[in-house]
């Protein structure tokens, strides 16, 4: 059996002041073309679909046609679930309704999760969604009371689908997680305050695939039958060393799976160009990549007068520049740079500073943790 899980289309993201909607529907209409290709037996789209709750209705119409185009058109099966930036109940309207056609949506948390049930020559493979969801809503939804964090209410709706999951009956979890060990970025939205969103790989044990949203960069985590597929394009410039794909899983009779990677083609890309501008502007004249998302990191140590004006003579879409500290500009500046960077980043930066080492994953929970229960006690002060 065939899949192609994605994730983190995040429909109507504004980067820097520009709507992204365009090259959105660009990269979705490439992905269309790779699933009639491809004729999946299912796609697994694993939340943040769109980039806020209240989505815009431009991206609210681009994911009509594109589900309309993979269900009704192409006739694949789609398993959706919301993620952290969705609004879960908006999300699933019609859900009941639109099962029936093909295409199975999860918003909010539910009492017991039912699969999608697929079969291929060597039987049945289950597919649990799994959306996102506050641990106040999992001990709600179950009756569970002590899930206090996102590892302990994903375990106790884990749990529950072992116990009715048939035995022998190959199985796939849908979830939008933060798995320890997987590697973040600085456009994904914290799970929750303090870090305490992050959970443990273990968790998902038994499971034949899990196809992961939330973390931006195509990886395995903590485990090989553990996966982010990464998101749709790059949201962030801490994005711009990725590669963006989606990932074609197969599995075998015994539940065994292979993971390719397959490559997206934006209609522009998103990256950073370092140099003095006079240099960066005349080196577009032989720059294929012209109208790519510029992030400018300029090398020039005196004043420049109207320097984004003259980048932008070169790269229309040049989106932001950066310079160095200097003595001159005083430490408003500095501050105003700190206080753009979570406290845990700068600790982690720090540490890898001196200690010569990244922090570990377990101590940089820790750190999580921590400063999250100082920022809800000075919240109540």
């Amino acid at each position: 059996m065939r899949f192609l899980h994605t994730a983190d289309w995040h429909l109507g993201r504004v980067y820097h002041g520009v709507s992204l909607l365009d090259d959105q529907a660009h990269v979705l209409r490439d992905f269309l073309r790779l699933a009639a290709d491809i004729r999946p037996d299912a796609i697994l789209i694993a939340g943040d679909v769109y980039d806020r709750s209240v989505p815009p209705a431009d991206a609210v119409c681009l994911l009509d046609e594109v589900l309309t185009e993979l269900v009704v058109g192409l006739g694949i099966p789609v398993v959706l679930i919301a993620g952290n930036h969705d609004g879960p109940d908006r999300l699933a309207f019609g859900a009941s309704l639109l099962t029936r056609a093909g295409l199975t949506v999860r918003g909010p948390v539910e009492t017991r999760v039912t699969p999608l049930t697929l079969s291929d020559a060597h039987g049945e493979v289950a597919i649990y969604p799994l959306p996102y969801a506050e641990p106040a809503l999992v001990r709600n939804a179950l009756g569970e009371e002590g899930l206090a964090d996102h590892h302990a209410a994903l375990g106790a709706q884990l749990q529950a689908i072992r116990a009715a999951h048939p035995a022998g009956r190959r199985s796939v979890v849908v979830a939008h997680a933060f798995v320890l060990g997987g590697s973040e970025s600085e456009s994904e939205r914290p799970l929750s305050v303090g870090g305490s969103g992050a959970v443990g790989a273990e968790l998902f044990a038994g499971f034949d695939y899990v196809a992961l949203g939330h973390l931006h960069r195509p990886q395995s985590a903590g485990g090989e039958h553990i996966h982010y597929s990464g998101s749709l394009l790059k949201y962030s410039f801490a994005e711009a060393g990725h590669a963006k794909s989606v990932n074609l899983v197969e599995m075998d009779a015994a539940g065994n799976c292979t993971v390719e990677r397959i490559a997206l083609a934006p209609r522009r890309d998103l990256r950073i160009v370092e140099g003095a501008l006079a240099d960066i502007v005349a080196g577009a004249a032989t720059d294929p990549g012209r109208d790519d998302y510029l992030l400018a990191r300029l090398t020039d140590s005196g004043a420049l007068l109207d320097a984004m004006g003259k980048l932008r003579t070169a790269y229309p879409n040049a989106l932001a520049i950066e310079r160095p500290l200097h003595a001159g500009d005083g430490p408003g500046r500095a501050a105003a740079d700190h206080r753009r960077i979570r406290v845990e980043d700068l600790f982690a930066s720090f540490y890898a500073e001196i200690a010569g080492r990244p922090l570990e994953d377990e101590a940089l929970a820790t750190v999580h943790r921590i400063v999250g229960a100082i920022e809800q006690e000075a919240r109540h002060a």
